[in-house]
């Protein structure tokens, strides 16, 4: 983390950016196609400053530190999880488990798809021992 805080007027102005998905005076965020097409640039022999100063994010105001950092945590989630660990998950997972009681229709709707869910997983199992079965017969 910078130890360099970003004004009202800054954040305001990097959130104007297409490729900013929401600014706080600490840090910023940036949408998944940005970090895609960082990757993707970056691949082609870009520079990190060159990649984000032609998508109009303007390195001098988001600091030299920031830009470097992003990089090289991009490049390094790209290497070990592929493209699918560039995506932020943490608009859909808050980590904390569910506490609430749940009701008779939220926990009949979970049996029904634990149901569908194994209802499929025996059709995928028969028809795989009908094929282990047709490759023995060919044998």
């Amino acid at each position: 983390m910078t130890k360099r805080y970003l004004s009202e007027v800054e954040q305001k102005q990097l959130a104007c950016n297409p490729y900013v998905e929401s600014v706080t005076e600490k840090g910023i965020t940036y949408t998944d196609e940005f970090k895609r097409h960082f990757i993707a640039e970056n691949e082609k022999g870009k520079g990190t400053r060159e990649i984000f100063e032609e998508t109009g994010l303007d390195v001098d105001l988001i600091g030299l530190d920031r830009v470097i950092s992003s990089g090289k945590r991009w490049r390094k989630i790209y290497r070990e999880r592929g493209i699918n660990g560039l995506v932020d998950t943490r608009k859909n997972h808050s980590g904390r488990p569910l506490e609430r009681e749940l009701s008779l229709e939220e926990k009949y709707a979970r049996l029904e798809a634990k149901n569908r869910i194994l209802q499929a997983e025996n059709e995928l199992l028969k028809r795989l021992d009908l094929l282990e079965r047709q490759m023995v017969k060919k044998k």
